[in-house]
């Protein structure tokens, strides 16, 4: 049985908040979604050293579309990636990832899914961020940096809420570099970008972060920026070839629908 939508959440270290954020999650499939079709929502616990795990594993019961997956600690990227991979075995028509801190409102993603008939790669755009101003400055030079390598402007390319055709996020996922890159969804965003979709910068709320901490910060922040830069400035390379194949195996998938 195919899946209408698939919401795709990594959780690292997220047990003050992962049962409001699930519940929360749930009850938009239940109210707008699951009359439409099946849903499910696909946690991917990254090795989290708190209850996260636990907590998961006990919300099950209350939500039989909940499907929560176990994995060693990678990083985000990795996460979301096996995420993702999940919901395509799925065959799932839509794909969305957001993430599990609770600053995002479920609600929202009721904007992207509206205009969904616009484009296989839909984009959220926090106009107003609330992270702090480190980050923030991180995500300029980050703007920056895909337009000097790529020459391509896109607001928010490693915005954790996004809406993607399934079978588009199979085909890009076919092209993504390996290893997987440190944030892959900037990756993706580029891809998707280059191949000809709109990837109209919806906005979006986000909410200051009540719970938690930031796994990556400052110094470290600094580092994975460098680590991604390269990785983004060695793709540059690959580009054309996988844009090609992106096209071509997109002729496929029309032809035979």
């Amino acid at each position: 049985m195919s899946v209408l939508l698939s919401i795709v959440m990594p959780a690292y270290n997220e047990q003050d908040c992962i049962e409001l954020v699930v519940s929360n999650w749930m009850a938009l499939l239940d109210k707008h979604f699951q009359p439409q079709g099946e849903t499910r929502l696909i946690v991917v616990n990254d090795g989290s050293k708190d209850k996260t795990g636990p907590l998961l594993d006990a919300l099950k019961p209350r939500f039989p579309r909940l499907m929560v997956v176990h994995q060693p600690n990678g990083g985000h990227g990795k996460a979301v990636v096996n995420g993702y991979q999940k919901a395509v075995e799925l065959d799932s028509e839509y794909v969305f990832q957001t993430d599990s801190d609770d600053q995002f409102e479920p609600e929202d993603l009721l904007k992207l899914w509206a205009r969904r008939e616009g484009s296989d790669f839909i984009l959220g755009y926090r106009q107003v961020r609330h992270d702090a101003t480190f980050r923030l400055f991180v995500t300029k030079v980050l703007q920056a940096s895909l337009f000097t390598i790529y020459g391509t402007f896109i607001s928010d390319s490693n915005i954790p809420f996004r809406l993607i055709k399934g079978d588009f996020l199979a085909n890009l996922l076919a092209q993504l570099p390996q290893p997987v890159p440190f944030a892959p969804n900037i990756f993706l965003a580029v891809m998707a970008r280059k191949s000809g979709q709109k990837l109209l910068d919806i906005p979006i709320t986000h909410k200051e972060r009540l719970t938690g901490e930031v796994s990556i910060q400052k110094m470290k922040l600094l580092k994975v920026c460098w680590q991604s830069f390269k990785e983004l400035f060695r793709f540059r390379l690959e580009l054309n070839g996988k844009i090609r194949a992106i096209r071509q195996n997109q002729r496929v998938v029309k032809q035979s629908v």
